[in-house]
């Protein structure tokens, strides 16, 4: 157990999707900017083992942290928020927790105790909760606790957060609750009463909060605050308001003006320097004084769910805060291309980007789409799946090969130019099984992914199970389709891009997931410049 760490555990009420992780994440970056050590956990209360196997319809995207691991997307937040990266540890799921309880049952680790929720899930909780302290070595361990209070599901990990004051001493325990402060148009005023009986239930397992976040379209008055101060019993100085902002990245200049950060290091007794947030602001500057638009248009096939390509939403916006511009991204359904419309959406786009997936529903519109940019000279970028069906389409509309596919879709395909890696293709088991993870990817001198990177080798994340088939490397490269990055152990093609072409790279890799807001990816920076240029060259959109 450290004996430093200090743990502040993060709770929500009321409903879901409040922004508990953009709360914590930026409480993160509030501790960071005080030069402390910061590490964040994300106990998440569903029995799934991880979230790699979980629809994005469900839960949005799947982050994957550099040891490969399938988390909840607020890692995402989390490690674009204090720069860190995280590890499998720092997702831990209810199914994680009872493997390794039950394991141990087997194992005969528990000497013939009857093995109960009480103690033994949560101390198993607990200890997964100090390892990541440990492991990081971190001042302050911030700990997000999925779901809301009262949900059955979470029961035990609210109980094992409430035993910690106990453990490690109350003055190294800050608990965090973030709840609903609704207001209702047709009264015309805020209601504290979510509030107060999200406090009641918290306290009822209990946790007494010691801070209040209240999430509100407008800002309470004092009146408010005051009450609600009152009836969940902390100073009014512990209750603070998180109204809606125009960028998240705004969140943590806004708690670090109401005093979020001062409040926290003096309740933790934490010695620190003063805050130094100038490099933050200066990206939010740059965020909002952008004059330049540039349109962006996603191509896939859950784009009616904003979560499920959260980091590459993300990623777009930071690669507008590096060029200087404000980037629109208009989410196209696959199938609709598929279908045949769509097409001014693509039209009027100054970039195409179609991402990772899986499946054959809207593989054709893909192919449409890319066949498109390529043809009409419209910057591209393909991240993994996005990459596999610029390959289809390069091999079926340049090499003639009509019937190319990928294996995925098509198992019996003549000509498989994509097709299952070696070691995926006697898979029995679905999570966990992929190519994940960080893998280095060796760059081809001269060509686009290396200018843009200034670096001959770098690694990058993965989540795949299919690959560009090296069968048809030569007849392809004959043709023009230029591999610019190599997996040197395996000889695997992470990157391909065209020559003479305003921007069409795509890469087997996600570089989503390695992108900050003061440090956008490389990648993306490139493809944004490249959309930038097309949109201020006043150039007229393409014809089909």
């Amino acid at each position: 157990m450290s004996k430093k760490t200090r743990y502040l555990f993060v709770t929500g009420g009321v409903v879901s999707s409040l922004g508990k992780g953009i709360v914590a994440s930026s409480l993160g970056t509030l501790l960071k900017a005080r030069g402390l050590k910061v590490t964040i956990q994300k106990l998440d209360p569903y029995i799934n083992v991880d979230a790699g196997t979980m629809n994005p319809y469900q839960h949005g995207e799947v982050f994957v942290t550099v040891d490969g691991a399938e988390t909840d997307l607020d890692l995402g937040h989390y490690e674009r928020y204090i720069d860190e990266n995280l590890k499998a540890k720092n997702n831990l799921t209810t199914g994680k927790i009872y493997s390794q309880v039950i394991e141990r049952e087997r194992r005969g680790d528990y000497l013939g105790d009857t093995v109960r929720v009480i103690p033994h899930i949560t101390d198993q909780i607990k200890e997964f909760i100090h390892q990541v302290a440990v492991d990081s070595d971190a001042d302050v361990a911030i700990v997000e606790v999925g779901g809301t209070v009262g949900d059955i599901e979470s029961l035990p990990f609210l109980e094992a957060i409430r035993q910690f004051k106990n453990d490690v001493g109350y003055e190294r325990v800050m608990y965090l609750h973030v709840t609903l402060l609704p207001h209702l148009g047709a009264a015309g005023e805020l209601k504290t009463k979510p509030t107060q009986h999200s406090v009641k239930e918290l306290r009822a397992i209990g946790i007494a909060p010691d801070v209040l976040v209240c999430r509100t379209e407008k800002p309470p008055g004092q009146e408010h605050i005051r009450k609600i101060a009152l009836y969940g019993d902390v100073p009014t100085k512990a209750v603070f308001a998180c109204p809606d902002v125009a960028s998240i990245y705004d969140v943590p200049l806004m708690l670090e003006q109401d005093g979020l950060g001062d409040f926290t290091v003096q309740r933790l007794g934490l010695q620190c320097k003063p805050p130094d947030l100038e490099a933050w602001k200066m990206m939010v500057r740059r965020m909002k004084t952008a004059t330049d638009k540039v349109r962006i248009c996603l191509v896939g096939k859950y784009v009616e769910i904003k979560d499920a390509y959260m980091s590459i939403a993300e990623s777009l916006q930071h690669a507008g805060i590096a060029a200087g511009c404000q980037v629109h991204i208009d989410r196209l359904d696959a199938g609709e291309l598929a279908s045949g419309s769509g097409m001014e959406t693509l039209r009027s786009a100054h970039g195409i980007l179609v991402p990772g997936g899986f499946g054959a529903r809207g593989v054709e519109g893909k192919i449409r789409a890319i066949e498109f940019a390529r043809k009409e000279n419209v910057p591209y970028f393909g991240i993994c799946y996005g990459m596999q069906w610029a390959v289809v389409e390069f091999a079926r509309n340049v090499c003639g090969l009509k019937d190319a596919n990928s294996t995925e879709v098509a198992p019996e395909t003549e000509n498989p130019v994509v097709w299952a890696m070696e070691d995926q293709k006697n898979i029995e088991k679905m999570g966990g099984s992929m190519r994940l993870g960080e893998y280095d990817c060796k760059f081809t001198p001269g060509t686009a992914a290396h200018r843009v990177y200034e670096a001959d080798t770098v690694r990058e994340r993965h989540r795949h199970r299919y690959e560009f088939n090296n069968a048809y490397r030569q007849q392809l490269t004959d043709k023009g389709l230029v591999i610019s990055g190599l997996n040197p152990e395996r000889d695997l093609v992470e990157i391909i891009e065209l020559k003479d072409h305003a921007w069409f790279v795509a890469c087997q890799f996600h570089p989503e997931f390695g992108s900050r807001p003061y440090r956008a990816h490389p990648l993306f920076r490139g493809f944004v410049e490249a959309a930038l240029k097309r949109a201020t060259a006043g150039r007229t959109p393409a014809t089909v």
